[in-house]
């Protein structure tokens, strides 16, 4: 049973994009599903496709901090079963919910507002008990194309024609999962409709605060929105940190795509994309942003290309309406 592999091979390096929709089909509609699982990490893995290294490898610290994330979110935010067996639920459901009571966590709290420290706990629990069954199971469903793997070795690296379509079909694979996902937790939570449990799938991996990230760019950056360069340091309650490419798309919190914004750009910008002019200044804030931020994890695997392929994918994925500030305050640095 492919669940039980520890290592995996690609089994093809050259595939068409026919094939891969036909083994994706093969995976949404044909293969059997007990649990949330194979969703729940294909969903991970798109979170995840800007943060592959020059290989186009993924750590496994990565895929299950994704992972981890969307299932506290569905288990214990949202209250959701994620197993067809009301006895036997998914082990990373159990793993969950044992913390959430011992820790006397209340449900309303998403999991990054937990303290670091026992974020990482609970990531490399549902890491240790879940990787074979999980990486295992969906390489047999893309029958061995999408990715290569050995557990032992915490090695995994996309094929490179996989990772491309991924890239390039990005938003339609994200709302198919979302999709499938949600018709799935419809079987297994009654009197719970698909509208509701898309509603909550969609914004699943989305933080609840970017305060964060707000302290890390006030302290490095002049406190500016980086659109219309408006000053903002005289109004905290209307500084916003924004997605440069939406967060819609990327589905990721990652520093070198946030920026500071005024309250008018940020709600008139809202989903879209950028003139491409404001692509070459984030790619120079990013230059400076690199040299001085000391938190290696915030850049650990950033290229300009990166960026670049995320703006051009953005457009080829259906965001083509390109948005400009109606007022630049003073010239941009």
């Amino acid at each position: 049973m492919s669940h039980d592999l520890k290592v995996g091979e690609i089994r093809e390096q050259y595939v068409t994009e026919h094939q891969i929709w036909q083994h994706l089909n093969n995976f949404y509609y044909r293969s059997s599903v007990s649990t949330s699982y194979k969703y729940v990490f294909f969903k991970a893995l798109l979170e995840n496709l800007y943060n592959v290294d020059d290989k186009l490898g993924l750590s496994y610290n990565q895929i299950f901090y994704s992972f981890t994330n969307i299932y506290w979110n569905l288990v214990i935010h949202h209250n959701l079963a994620q197993s067809h067996n009301k006895n036997k639920p998914a082990r990373a459901q159990t793993i969950l919910q044992k913390y959430a009571n011992d820790n006397a966590i209340p449900s309303e709290w998403q999991f990054d507002q937990l303290e670091d420290s026992l974020q990482l706990k609970i990531v490399n629990e549902v890491k240790r008990d879940c990787k074979q069954n999980v990486i295992g199971a969906f390489y047999g469903d893309t029958a061995g194309i999408f990715y290569e793997f050995d557990i032992k070795q915490a090695h995994f690296r996309f094929n490179k024609p996989v990772y491309q379509f991924m890239k390039k079909y990005q938003r339609i694979l994200i709302n198919l999962t979302n999709y499938h996902l949600g018709k799935y937790l419809e079987k297994v939570n009654e009197a719970t409709s698909t509208m509701a449990l898309l509603s909550k799938i969609e914004v699943i991996s989305k933080r609840s605060s970017l305060e964060t990230f707000y302290k890390v760019l006030t302290q490095f950056e002049q406190n500016r929105c980086f659109y219309c360069n408006c000053d903002l340091s005289t109004n905290r309650r209307k500084t916003h940190v924004d997605h440069f490419i939406p967060w819609s798309f990327v589905q990721n919190d990652n520093l070198w795509n946030l920026v500071l914004a005024c309250n008018d750009c940020n709600l008139q910008k809202s989903d879209k994309i950028t003139a491409r002019f404001y692509l070459e200044s984030m790619l120079e804030r990013n230059h400076n942003l690199v040299s001085i931020v000391r938190e290696p994890t915030y850049f650990n695997t950033y290229e300009n290309k990166k960026l670049v392929d995320l703006y051009d994918y953005s457009i080829m994925n259906g965001y083509t309406t390109l948005w400009e500030p109606r007022k630049v305050h003073g010239l941009k640095n």
